[in-house]
C-alpha cells in the first residue's frame, strides 16, 4: 500500500473544521476515494469522514462506498484502521459484505493466513485491484519478524502462492531458499534472538536470615 504523499488541500478543507459535517462534500469525497483505489494510495482521514456523514445522514450511504473504504483499512492491518471503521458502521452491521470482511479481518488478525486465502476474495479485488498484493505485503512483515527460517510449503500456504509466483515474491523479500524444504529470512529486530537476563536482587538483611536459619538446622 502506498504511503499518503500529501492529502489535497480542498480535502484538507473538507475533512478539517465545521466542514467535516457538511454533507454537501461527500460527492468530493467519495470520488477521492476512487483514486485511491486506483493509485493505491491511502487516507484513513478522509475515508472515516465519509462514514462519519453516512452517519449522521444515513440515507447518503452507499453499500459500495462503504465496501471500499472496508477493504483499504483491511490493508493496514495490523493498525486498527478497520476497527474505526466498523465503529461508525454499527446501522449497517447487517450488510452481508461487512460481515464477510469482518470474517477476512478475523482471519488476518488470528494469524489464519492460509484459510484467508481459501475465501472468495475476487469480489474484493475487483474494488481495490492490489488488495492481494497489499495483505501479502502485510503477511510478509509478520513473517520476517516471526522467523529466521520457516518451511516453504508453510510460508507458500501463508501467503497464498505457488510455484514461480512463490519464488518471485521470496526473491522480491530478499528471502533465500536453502537445505531442504527451508526458506531463510534475513536477520531483522523482528526475528533476532535476543539474551534474557534474569537478576535477582537479593538484601542482605535477607542473606542474613538464610545463613542463620540454615545454622539451625
Amino acid at each position: 500500500m502506498a504511503t499518503l504523499q500529501q492529502r489535497p488541500e480542498n480535502i484538507a478543507a473538507m475533512i478539517n473544521g465545521v466542514e467535516r459535517y457538511n454533507p454537501d462534500n461527500i460527492t468530493v469525497l467519495e470520488e477521492y476515494l476512487a483514486k485511491q483505489c486506483e493509485s493505491g494510495e491511502y487516507d484513513l482521514e478522509a475515508n472515516l469522514a465519509i462514514l462519519k456523514l453516512y452517519q449522521f445522514n444515513p440515507s447518503l450511504a452507499k453499500e459500495p462506498i462503504i465496501v471500499k473504504i472496508l477493504v483499504k483499512a483491511l490493508t493496514a492491518i495490523p493498525a486498527p484502521d478497520f476497527n474505526l471503521c466498523l465503529y461508525l458502521l454499527a446501522e449497517h452491521a447487517h450488510l452481508k459484505s461487512i460481515e464477510k470482511l469482518t470474517e477476512l479481518q478475523q482471519l488476518l488478525e488470528q494469524a489464519r493466513y492460509a484459510k484467508f486465502w481459501q475465501a472468495d476474495l475476487k469480489p474484493w479485488v475487483a474494488v481495490v485491484p492490489d488488495f492481494e498484493a497489499n495483505i501479502r505485503q502485510v503477511i510478509a512483515r509478520v513473517m520476517a519478524m516471526s522467523y529466521q527460517t520457516i518451511n516453504a510449503s508453510s510460508l507458500a500456504a501463508n501467503l497464498g502462492l505457488s510455484g514461480d509466483a512463490f519464488n518471485k515474491f521470496c526473491e522480491s523479500q530478499g528471502w533465500q531458499s536453502v537445505a531442504g524444504d527451508l526458506i531463510q529470512i534475513p536477520i531483522n529486530k523482528g526475528n533476532e534472538a535476543k539474551t534474557v537476563v534474569i537478576r535477582e536482587n537479593i538484601k542482605f538483611e535477607q542473606f542474613t536470615k538464610v545463613i542463620g536459619y540454615s545454622n539451625e538446622m
